[in-house]
């Protein structure tokens, strides 16, 4: 007798564990609250694979499996989507966005890639609640600070190309990597000595950064964009 496929097993498993006779704990979740979940396990994965364990990769890969099919799952009984819904479109988006492997466009390095993916991903969101009317929209709210600083400066230099000064401001003096690594680690001991939290202090002028430059954005945008 052929054995089924893993995850068909996995599925099955999920089912269960949500029916009227499953696990209690199971069956009290939804969306939200497992959403603290998810990012844990990434966290949980992301040390695996700093650590080279591949048995605690093999694991952690599990676990983060285990998120998106219990969300599948949850949308299921709310009739929304499935896990065949997400992993067909998983599917056709890869086939869609690689035309140098699937199709007949030629491209001659990553560069024209990522050019040819981001051309397309904006194709596909024209027109719908997804479409991304500025160059800062789609930066994950729930980053931790630092890693959103640095995705919204990553934007802001590409929008002010030609005015770097509205990005950089004023010139600070040359650190070395260790010298700022210190330093950062310093002003998060300062903060936390003046009854602050770093972080929330971060989070706080990325919004007020944000919202300036989508101000200033919306003045260095072609009239037919606006």
């Amino acid at each position: 007798m052929k054995k089924q496929p893993a995850i068909n097993d996995l599925l099955k498993v999920m089912a269960r564990l949500r029916s009227p006779t499953g696990c209690p704990w199971d069956r009290e979740q939804d969306h939200l609250t497992l959403r603290r979940h998810a990012i844990e396990e990434v966290y949980e994965l992301i040390d695996a694979i700093e650590a080279r364990d591949d048995v605690e990769m093999a694991e952690e890969l599990g676990d983060l499996l285990l998120q998106v099919v219990f969300h599948c799952q949850l949308a299921r009984e709310r009739g929304a989507f499935d896990f065949e819904k997400v992993t067909r479109h998983l599917v056709d988006k890869l086939i869609r966005r690689h035309p140098h492997v699937f199709g007949k466009t030629k491209v001659k390095n990553v560069d024209e890639v990522w050019a040819n993916w981001e051309k397309i991903k904006k194709a596909e969101k024209h027109g719908t609640h997804l479409e991304r009317k500025s160059a800062f929209d789609g930066i994950p709210k729930h980053l931790p600070a630092l890693l959103r600083a640095e995705k919204l400066l990553k934007k802001a230099k590409k929008v002010f190309a030609d005015n770097r000064q509205t990005v950089t401001g004023k010139s600070k003096r040359a650190l070395t990597k260790t010298a700022l690594a210190k330093e950062l680690f310093a002003l998060a001991s300062f903060a936390q000595a003046s009854g602050w939290c770093a972080e929330e202090l971060l989070a706080s002028e990325i919004k007020r950064r944000e919202r300036r430059w989508r101000q200033q954005e919306q003045a260095v945008l072609p009239k037919n964009r606006r």
